[in-house]
């Protein structure tokens, strides 16, 4: 049975579980349902012409010093693999409809280079600023953990604040500590605008 955190709670991954290795991370999240076509929300969820909300999940492996030392280690829709194959990006969903994870990261805890201590998980919208969009316009974000040796969901952190007015989400982080993976539940929103501009505070 999956565990359900709350925003700031912190679990123990590998611990206990020494067989643990390949974990599917998925992350999820919906259009606000705004009934029928009306103003700017109409145009934007169905009877107009602006381009529905496009959600991008990213990994920043991160050394001990929280930062990003090689452009290899910033995992997104253009660069779907890390330098040392431990983590892969499953694909670039540019919607959010649907139930169910709408993107996902396979990691295999095993292959993490020992320089990495921390993986972060975003979740930014692509092109914010010319379409006017902010996580105000979205609801249901969650972010899981799943074990892929017997599909056990392991996690599930649900995103209950008000991110209206944001423009990026620090969803979770996968991080070591006394030689065992950890896993601590994030859900800050802030006003970043692109991959690049959250990668940047890591430089």
């Amino acid at each position: 049975m999956a565990i359900s955190l709350q925003k700031g709670q912190k679990v123990d991954l590998t611990k206990g579980r020494a067989g643990l290795s390949s974990i599917t991370v998925g992350l999820g999240w919906d259009p606000v349902s705004s009934g029928k076509p009306k103003g700017l929300l109409g145009g934007l969820f169905g009877g107009g012409s602006t381009p529905s909300i496009d959600c991008d999940a990213s990994v920043i492996l991160l050394d001990k010093n929280e930062k990003l030392t090689n452009k290899n280690n910033l995992i997104y829709f253009g660069n779907k693999t890390s330098g040392d194959g431990s983590v892969k990006h499953t694909g670039d969903n540019t919607t959010g409809d649907g139930d169910g994870d709408d993107e996902q990261v396979i990691v295999d805890l095993n292959r993490v280079s020992p320089s990495i201590e921390k993986l972060v998980f975003v979740v930014n919208i692509y092109a914010c600023v010319q379409r006017k969009q902010d996580f105000g316009m979205i609801q249901n974000a969650f972010i899981r953990l799943v074990d892929n040796s017997n599909g056990q969901e392991l996690i599930h952190f649900n995103l209950t604040d008000n991110y209206a007015g944001l423009t990026s989400l620090f969803v979770g982080e996968i991080y070591r500590h006394n030689g065992e993976w950890k896993f601590n539940a994030i859900g800050d929103g802030t006003k970043d605008t692109s991959i690049s501009e959250i990668a940047n505070k890591y430089a």
